[in-house]
């Protein structure tokens, strides 16, 4: 994967972006209810695929290397492979299934909504089923404390996302969205 200079430095932006939101975090248990997931679908609608996941990957990186980039300042080894793992390694295809959705669409309102929401949902899967394994709960108890509560959450993040990308994409430079 070959990236110019401004697609790097976007993505270590966004990046940065994703790392903010991740701190603005409500705790529930096992998995904390954060506004990482909405700018990780802001970025993969704006940024695309292929830059977009560039940025879940730096982000990612940063985190394994011990910077508290990850939801409550934490960090490291332990994380991505402990219960919320799966979450954050589920990023990576919620970012590479919205980008490559919308690179495919019309971009109406709609679209993107429902392309962020079932992303979000695809990132709670995975990591529902890591939770199950991580935390050696049953599929049920899984799915009930890292899937249910976060549905209408990531809908209403979703709805979100697809209101800044419109109004963003009606705004920037037609140069800014490479992918479309």
């Amino acid at each position: 994967m070959r990236l110019s200079l401004r697609e790097q430095l976007m993505a270590a932006m966004f990046a940065g972006l994703i790392a903010v939101a991740a701190q603005i975090v409500i705790p529930l248990g096992f998995v904390p209810l954060s506004l990482q997931t909405m700018m990780i679908g802001l970025t993969a609608t704006l940024l695309g695929r292929k830059v977009g996941t560039w940025a879940l990957t730096i982000y990612l990186l940063l985190g394994l290397i011990g910077l508290p980039v990850f939801a409550g300042a934490s960090s490291g080894l332990g994380v991505l492979f402990g219960p919320t793992g799966g979450f954050l390694i589920g990023f990576i295809f919620t970012s590479l299934f919205i980008g490559t959705l919308l690179s495919h669409s019309s971009w109406a309102y709609y679209q993107v909504i429902l392309i962020n929401f079932f992303g979000f949902l695809l990132s709670l899967i995975i990591g529902a089923i890591w939770l199950k394994f991580a935390a050696d709960l049953t599929f049920t108890q899984a799915f009930a404390s890292g899937f249910s509560p976060f549905i209408l959450p990531e809908a209403i993040k979703a709805g979100l996302v697809g209101t800044l990308a419109i109004a963003l994409k009606k705004r920037l430079p037609k140069e800014f969205f490479t992918y479309i």
